[in-house]
């Protein structure tokens, strides 16, 4: 009986270390945060309760005082800002992944491996994400600017709100190509559908996608967890799968 006894108060301790955690997401990584997040609970015991959107809108909402405890950016300029202006906890941030850029189609065939496609002008629309507050659609427009495409496509290009509003213009077909996160349609090292070019890192700047705890996470343990089980081997195993570098 003491033995019984004992367990159950270790389960009642254990049960009452579990915490949630309020996580703002960049929607580029919506889907590999989904199964961290996942994992996460299994092995802690804390919950990350998960908002996706455009990082740039999330630097806003946490500057008006959203409750967000941890950010996981599509830059590292927003989490640097936040860090900055004193609204994270020192020392907390860096990198958990480096993105890739791809233009897709919905469609097999209709993107070449080269990108070409772009100064045929052969299609209605090219969606991108708001380059203001969504660091993929920043880096589409720098593409096409190295590619000297920018003012022979203005007239063509259709802006989604952030990342996942973009991927949804294209996987609908209401936009037939657009520039999207690579994490979105590969799957450990091959497209899930469709066609597309990865854009080579010369185009653009690097996406690095840096993490951090914000002021408001600073004595939540599942907050300092959760950055921590971004290092873990299972959590980068995951991230590799959806064609981020690290």
């Amino acid at each position: 009986m003491k033995h019984l006894a004992g367990l159950l108060a270790l389960v009642a301790w254990g049960s009452a270390q579990a915490d949630d955690v309020q996580v703002a997401v960049a929607a580029n990584f919506a889907a590999p945060m989904q199964k961290i997040a996942a994992a996460f609970e299994k092995d802690t015991g804390h919950k990350a309760v998960l908002a996706f959107g455009a990082t740039g809108k999330f630097y806003a909402q946490v500057v008006n005082g959203a409750p967000f405890e941890v950010l996981l950016a599509a830059d590292d300029k927003t989490p640097a800002k936040l860090e900055a202006e004193h609204r994270t906890v020192p020392g907390t941030r860096f990198t958990y992944a480096t993105g890739k850029l791809v233009l897709w189609s919905a469609q097999a065939g209709y993107v070449d491996g080269q990108g070409h496609i772009l100064a045929t002008r052969d299609f209605a629309h090219l969606a991108i994400a708001n380059p203001k507050t969504a660091p993929y659609g920043a880096a589409a427009v720098e593409t096409l600017t190295r590619l000297h495409l920018v003012g022979r496509l203005r007239d063509k290009l259709v802006q989604g709100e952030n990342i996942a509003q973009t991927y949804q213009f294209v996987s609908t077909g209401n936009a037939p190509l657009g520039f999207v996160a690579l994490s979105q349609v590969v799957r450990d090292g091959k497209f899930t559908s469709g066609s597309g070019w990865i854009v080579p890192d010369t185009l653009h700047g690097p996406i690095r996608q840096d993490v951090v705890i914000l002021a408001k996470g600073g004595a939540n343990p599942a907050a300092r967890a959760l950055a921590d089980y971004l290092k873990s081997d299972k959590a980068r195993d995951i991230i590799r799968s959806y064609g981020y570098a690290l």
